[in-house]
């Protein structure tokens, strides 16, 4: 993988887990976060990591960029089989171009299992719009091509979800029965509300964002939602909190200041962990400010569940996707639509039964019908169909010992007990 290092990639140590907890043998090959080794062991996962790119600007700085991390994967492939060969590669994209190592390894007698996390021609548009001049195009069909060389490559395909699952057999004419949905959805033991260490004012409502930032992502939507609620409505006991990076941070830092939101708005940059479970803790209602888009449509939008875990109300746009995610624990509006955007936020922030109401639902929704253990269940059974393992007793779901403080330290909140999760989703300390 190329984008995020693990375990900071929650999907894909989600995944690690679940192989480590079936008896799989696992190691990553992933780009190093601040401070990371360039090798450490965690969960008995061995983590492989190379120095990151420097961040890619224009055409030739992504082929730059996705030529470096291929050599470096390439190089730590050979380095990984010399101390635990493997059986498979997996691989997520963006970009689409580990097929080319898959192949390089195939005659080793090593399956390509292919984890679908973006689709890179709808990305292609949603940022730079329909292709118009001929290196434009041109650009296009390469992504078009590189997509149809993955899907025709691997072994197995796992889709995010059942769009995802449609274009891999529709377009990338992968045979439908080597495609499953695994879907991102959280493990709801871990991924739950804690009281934070730091709680917001009593008197402030706390929005908060999580995500890439990316023109792709919208995330200048949350500004334009706080440019309304604090200089046009004198809603100055809102606060926004937006944790992520991407290529829009500084340019999005940037408009904070013109728009004079320093005071209403915090840039985290980069999240790990702690900071993400101390925020959506802390917080009060979730943005989801991606708007309609050929790829936001049919992608699922982690952070969603994400908010939903930590019984967070949220607002986003009629995607459909995040709508699937969502159902009707989620305020949804018309794509584009900021005004109603900004209504459904401010109706949050003042009508505290609606905020209640919606966070219940959201966290019984997450439990219920998105949590990780189902979808653990899905992504083992691909590998051991591939490598011909049966299974009597079922998969092994990753064994969480019940416990009343996070991994750092922070008492959790007992979800068990119904008036004190009322009380703090409406105070959040």
């Amino acid at each position: 993988m190329q984008n995020l290092p693990v375990p900071l990639d929650r999907r894909v140590w989600l995944e690690c887990q679940a192989l480590r907890s079936n008896g799989y043998n696992v190691s990553v090959i992933c780009p190093k976060g601040p401070g990371d080794p360039a090798h450490e062991v965690i969960d008995g996962v061995h983590i492989h990591k190379y120095r990151p790119a420097r961040e890619a600007r224009g055409l030739a700085g992504f082929a730059l960029e996705f030529a470096y991390s291929w050599l470096c994967t390439a190089f730590l492939s050979v380095r990984v089989a010399r101390s635990l060969p493997f059986r498979v590669i997996q691989a997520c994209n963006p970009p689409d171009t580990y097929w080319l190592l898959a192949l390089l390894w195939r005659p080793a007698g090593v399956a390509f299992v292919f984890d679908h996390h973006d689709l890179n021609p709808e990305l292609f548009i949603s940022r730079f719009g329909t292709p118009t001049s001929a290196v434009q195009r041109a650009e296009f069909v390469l992504l078009s091509l590189l997509e149809k060389l993955t899907h025709r490559t691997a072994d197995r395909v796992i889709s995010t979800n059942e769009s995802y699952r449609q274009i891999a057999i529709r377009r990338g004419r992968v045979d439908p029965g080597h495609v499953t949905v695994v879907r991102s959805g959280p493990d709801t033991r871990g991924m739950r509300p804690r009281y934070p260490r730091r709680p917001r004012p009593a008197d402030a409502v706390e929005l908060v964002y999580l995500g890439i930032m990316g023109p792709q992502d919208c995330v200048e939507n949350v500004l334009h939602v706080m440019v309304e609620l604090v200089h046009r409505r004198g809603r100055t006991d809102v606060h926004a909190t937006l944790m992520g990076f991407g290529d829009s941070l500084e340019k999005l830092k940037k408009m904070a200041h013109r728009l004079d939101l320093d005071d209403w708005v915090t840039f985290t940059g980069r999240a790990d962990r702690p900071m993400i479970a101390e925020q959506l803790s802390r917080a009060d209602i979730g943005l989801c400010p991606d708007l309609k888009t050929p790829l936001n449509d049919l992608s699922t939008m982690n952070k969603t569940m994400e908010y939903m875990a930590f019984a967070l109300p949220s607002v986003s746009f009629d995607l459909t996707e995040t709508m699937v995610s969502g159902g009707d624990a989620i305020l949804v509006v018309p794509s584009g639509d900021l005004s109603a955007f900004v209504e459904a936020v401010e109706k949050l922030v003042v009508d505290r039964d609606l905020r209640l109401s919606l966070a219940r639902k959201a966290r019984s929704r997450v439990v219920e019908e998105l949590d990780w253990r189902p979808q653990a269940a899905a992504y083992v059974g691909v590998y051991d169909s591939l490598l011909g393992i049966d299974r009597p007793e079922g998969v092994v779901q990753r064994h969480l010992p019940p416990r009343t403080e996070d991994e750092w330290g922070n008492p959790l909140v007992p979800l068990d007990d119904e008036d004190e999760l009322d009380r703090f989703i409406l105070e959040r300390r």
